[in-house]
């Protein structure tokens, strides 16, 4: 089982990525505006399917390391903890990863169309596989039971709390859209911060022991 504290910092840092927007956030706000809440919702749902399916892969391949190699798990510590750190940065030098579209000029598709798409481009996106096998795993205790149990409670709740994100945007995408279009210090804000998560993530990633 995982112990409480970890959970409980786990839990507020991932509210922390599926809160302040970022591209898949702005990607299902984008739907929203456009398509309405239903293809919205659909959206970020298939966004969930994909990160599932990332789940399931780091499981496979991750619990196998961290429970035989002390050499391998720091190989994947410190790979991932660079990989974090990169992200924060980019996510801080970045301008907006999408153009919110609210007035209507975007054609509209269906929710089983949308939920298809968002499936595909999360799970052929190499940055959300590289994402799940560098976060996942400074969460993980070996001495506290299955590695493989603990990396899918972590993956399930990661996906749970972009659900819950999902339909608190979705439903008002359109005038939060409006209100980014026509702010944009905000957009570039919400990267300032999502990239010190990122970052502050890493360099806790690089410090934590086996």
């Amino acid at each position: 089982m995982i112990d409480h504290a970890t959970l409980i910092t786990y839990v507020l840092i991932v509210l922390g990525f599926v809160f302040i927007p970022g591209p898949a956030t702005l990607l299902t706000m984008a739907r929203a505006a456009s398509s309405g809440t239903k293809v919205g919702i659909a959206t970020g749902a298939g966004i969930a399917a994909g990160d599932l399916i990332h789940t399931s892969m780091a499981i496979v391949g991750l619990s196998a390391i961290i429970a035989t190699s002390a050499f391998l798990f720091s190989v994947v510590k410190y790979a991932g903890a660079a990989f974090l750190i990169y992200l924060g940065i980019r996510a801080m030098l970045d301008k907006a990863p999408i153009e919110l579209n609210g007035s209507g000029s975007a054609p509209t598709i269906s929710a089983g169309r949308a939920f298809r798409e968002a499936v595909l481009t999360e799970v052929l996106n190499p940055k959300t596989a590289l994402f799940f096998l560098a976060f996942l795993p400074q969460f993980v205790r070996p001495e506290s039971g299955s590695t493989a149990f603990q990396l899918a409670v972590l993956g399930i709740v990661f996906v749970l709390l972009g659900l819950v994100s999902t339909v608190v945007f979705a439903p008002g995408a359109g005038r939060l859209g409006n209100f980014l279009r026509h702010h944009p210090a905000v957009v570039k804000w919400q990267g300032k911060v999502v990239g010190t998560i990122y970052c502050a993530v890493g360099v806790r990633l690089a410090l934590q022991e086996r």
